[in-house]
């Protein structure tokens, strides 16, 4: 039998301090976690939504649920000189699907709205375990379907719409993908899944020795799943991990940490995407930890966030955008 090695902890110098300071999220106290998360976001004060006007907006949930609450990011410059018909991003917060809001990623949605000159839409979506699925999921599909029918008098272009999900958001934002292909519904630019969530099973070698990492362990991973489930059966529709078929998902850009559990499952998510003809930009980000963008300042955080920036205007521009030496 194969020896499952822990996922190293050889963590990179700029974040090693940081490393002692970052909270212990345990999903088993849901309250507790996110009293925690609360704290730590005042904490941090103000959100820098410099250059951007935010406005929140309740838009149509899904048929017979409730509507859902969005904070839409539109930033005051527009990369096409003409602010009708902006690119946008469906932005998914993580939280392993029981913490989170929308207004907890402010700071990130502004940046992203900022350097792209796209509107970014962050949702509100339901969570779990108060929610389990299919309400998170249907909350992000009913948006980008608003989306895609409102985008007259949002000023965006519903042909250039970028799905982005971070963490369990990756997860979500994977489901909305294959659940428009599915459907025939909206057509999306680019999904953009950043350190994802995909798979239920946590069989994977970096999961299996992933049980005292940073941030994020296996343990929390199982939490999040059955959270998010419910105690339901896992399906291809619940879980993206377990879909048989790949074939005609956007374009994808997909990130993982070398010191995060999920860094496997997201290696065979690209690899099986790949084989199914889909184009895709994987990185693995060396030396970090599940999170690693929030400790601000880093160089491995610019890096990263330089590297999802041009990855969102390459896959939005009206004319493509080439590479020159």
């Amino acid at each position: 039998m194969t020896e499952i090695m822990p996922v190293s902890t050889d963590v990179d110098p700029e974040l090693a301090d940081a490393v002692t300071t970052l909270p212990d999220l345990d999903l088993a106290d849901v309250d507790g976690g996110r009293r925690t998360l609360d704290s730590i976001v005042a904490a941090a004060g103000p959100a820098d939504t410099t250059g951007v006007t935010v406005e929140e907006w309740l838009v149509p949930g899904a048929p017979g649920g409730p509507e859902v609450p969005v904070r839409i990011h539109t930033p005051d410059m527009c990369p096409d000189g003409n602010p009708a018909g902006r690119p946008v991003v469906l932005e998914i917060h993580g939280g392993g699907f029981v913490l989170g809001s929308a207004a907890h990623s402010e700071a990130f949605a502004a940046a992203v709205a900022r350097a792209t000159g796209a509107v970014v839409i962050s949702v509100d979506y339901r969570l779990a375990p108060e929610h389990p699925y299919p309400a998170a999921a249907d909350d992000c599909y009913a948006v980008l379907e608003w989306i895609a029918s409102g985008a007259a008098c949002l000023d965006i272009d519903p042909d250039r719409v970028v799905v982005l999900g971070d963490s369990a958001g990756g997860a979500l934002a994977a489901t909305v993908a294959l659940r428009a292909r599915d459907e025939g519904g909206p057509r999306i630019a680019l999904q953009a899944l950043l350190e994802p969530a995909l798979d239920d099973r946590l069989e994977t070698a970096s999961m299996r020795g992933g049980g005292a990492t940073a941030v994020w362990d296996n343990r929390k991973a199982a939490q999040s799943w059955r959270h998010y489930l419910g105690g339901q059966e896992p399906t291809e529709q619940s879980v993206p991990a377990r879909r048989a078929g790949l074939t005609g998902l956007p374009p994808t850009y997909l990130t993982v940490n070398e010191l995060d559990p999920l860094r496997d499952e997201g290696l065979v998510y690209a690899q099986r995407l790949l084989q199914a003809g889909v184009r895709v930009e994987l990185h693995c980000w060396p030396g970090v930890f599940h999170g690693f963008t929030l400790v601000r300042g880093a160089g491995a955080t610019r890096r990263a966030a330089r590297s999802l920036y041009d990855a969102i205007v390459r896959a939005t521009a009206r004319t493509p955008v080439l590479d020159h030496d």
